[in-house]
């Protein structure tokens, strides 16, 4: 089994005093004024929670954007800052955008495009030529920092997601002795769904500046294989999952992504999530008699939370003998605000949970506790081991870590996992309640199912999948593609030759 000192052996023999370089769009620590004091807050992510322990255990740099209102001034003048605070293992490098860059690439090109392009969420992307030049011109900015740090020497460089389909190819040209791999944390669509994107041959072109493109799934790759044979000039072997184009093979592979099993298993048992616990209880006003449900979600359409609150409402129908004795708590974080669909959809939660609290409660009792803001993970676990059930019911979603924390924090092997099929997680999680989300009747009667299911039943599932998470872990995960990134071979830059002086 991977473990992080697994990793950090890895790392230790095989990258040879070569740097390596992470690029995500978010940063793994954001430094914010609250109350006049600046505050440093790990961000809402699946993605920095699986990457964190990977620089921990490099001491590498990690390239991102700066966006919190504090973090010039916590930075140097180059944008550099030795994290975690207080047991600094690497450096974030932070890169400063301008509103309009930030509005064009993020909110823009990658939120309002490509983000429902590849989920299957029935969302109209919007394609904006000057987002488009935007996201190519962040990617070049972007480029000049991993160029910068790399310092024309040999460096393994990790870009993660959508957020970066032009920058392997713009390394590539400028150093190419750099060693690059991506991993794409949200599906791949069908081809005929890919077609639909204005400028497709180039971002399929930037991304096979990779030598190593990873995706969640393994149909995931496939479908990256079938849009690349339909729209580009290139050799595609689907055997060996291998793209060839001018001269240079990108290797396709799946790796579904982890957490880290170890460190969720031993804070959950904390006296901090005791805590924790006794806290929720006095805030939800518990006696010892009422069954707790949970969602945990950033809101976004594709995480299927309307249909999550209907399929309550309708649970609440079929079965009275539950209401006054049942409690669903929502946790919403808050995301990409400033777009339209987005408000549209936190509107429609809003009106959701206050017509359904109408309908059913009393004076006394709201069978739906709505809480719009971030939690720590500390808090998170706390929620979790109070939990009979949690429910994931994502419309479509690349793997979804929620639903694997639900079960590392379930220490005492009770509760129940109800989880979507359209997650990678279902892949493994096989012994969850399984639901099509779209589909209230049937997740309405697999909450029934999960509030009745016999202990026995319980822990015997929840064993199950706690096997699975402990072994799919973030350090399985990070191990495995770094394996397949050292099989490529670095080389050294040829030496410039200085011109003669006159």
């Amino acid at each position: 089994m991977w473990t992080k000192r697994a990793l950090q052996e890895l790392i230790e023999e095989r990258l040879a005093g070569h740097p390596l370089i992470v690029v995500a769009n978010r940063e793994p620590y954001i430094h914010k004024y609250v109350s006049g004091k600046i505050e440093c807050q790990p961000p809402a992510s699946g993605m920095v929670s699986a990457l964190d322990p990977l620089l921990r255990a490099s001491g590498g740099i990690w390239v991102a954007h700066g966006s919190g209102t504090a973090d010039r001034k916590t930075a140097d003048r180059t944008g550099h800052i030795r994290v975690p605070p207080g047991d600094p293992k690497y450096t974030l490098r932070r890169i400063w955008l301008t509103k309009e860059q930030e509005d064009g690439y993020y909110y823009g090109l990658s939120n309002e495009g490509l983000w429902p392009l590849c989920h299957m969420v029935f969302t109209r992307p919007t394609f904006h030529p000057p987002h488009w030049e935007r996201y190519r011109e962040v990617n070049e900015i972007f480029a000049d920092a991993v160029l910068e740090e790399a310092d024309d020497r040999p460096a393994f460089v990790f870009i993660q997601d959508y957020h970066f389909g032009l920058l392997p190819r713009l390394l590539k040209q400028q150093n190419p002795s750099l060693i690059i791999a991506q991993f794409w944390h949200i599906p791949w669509p069908a081809p005929l769904m890919f077609e639909t994107f204005p400028w497709k041959e180039d971002l399929l072109d930037g991304l096979l500046g990779n030598d190593l493109l990873g995706f969640q799934l393994r149909a995931h790759c496939q479908n990256f294989l079938d849009t690349v044979d339909r729209n580009l000039e290139s050799k595609v072997d689907y055997e060996l999952f291998e793209i060839s184009r001018g001269g240079k093979a990108t290797v396709i592979r799946p790796f579904p992504i982890g957490i880290d099993f170890e460190w969720h298993k031993q804070t959950a048992t904390s006296p901090a999530v005791d805590d924790e616990m006794k806290r929720w209880r006095d805030l939800l006003g518990l006696t010892n008699g009422e069954k707790i449900g949970i969602g945990i979600d950033r809101i976004d359409y594709t995480k299927g939370i309307p249909e999550r609150l209907r399929a309550i409402d309708y649970f609440l129908e079929q079965h009275p003998n539950y209401q006054r004795r049942f409690i669903f708590v929502q946790i919403g974080v808050p995301s990409r605000t400033h777009i339209q669909q987005y408000k549209m959809l936190d509107d429609e939660i809003d009106s959701l949970v206050e017509r359904i609290n109408w309908r059913w409660g009393s004076e006394s009792w709201h069978p739906i506790v709505y809480i719009k803001q971030q939690h720590s993970q500390v808090q998170m676990m706390g929620l979790h081991r109070l939990a009979d059930f949690c429910i994931v019911s994502s419309l479509d979603d690349g793997m979804n870590l929620v639903a694997k924390e639900f079960v590392a924090s379930r220490q005492d092997g009770n509760g129940v996992l109800v989880l979507s099929r359209f997650t990678g997680a279902a892949r493994e999680l096989t012994s969850a309640v399984i639901v099509n989300p779209f589909a209230i009747d049937e997740t309405a009667e697999a909450i029934f199912q999960a509030l009745e299911m016999p202990e026995e039943e319980r822990r015997k599932r929840m064993q199950r999948l706690r096997n699975s998470v402990a072994e799919n872990n973030v350090y399985r995960w990070a191990g495995k593609i770094l394996s397949a990134l050292l099989k490529f071979e670095i080389t050294e830059p040829e030496p410039q030759l200085q011109e003669a002086l006159p």
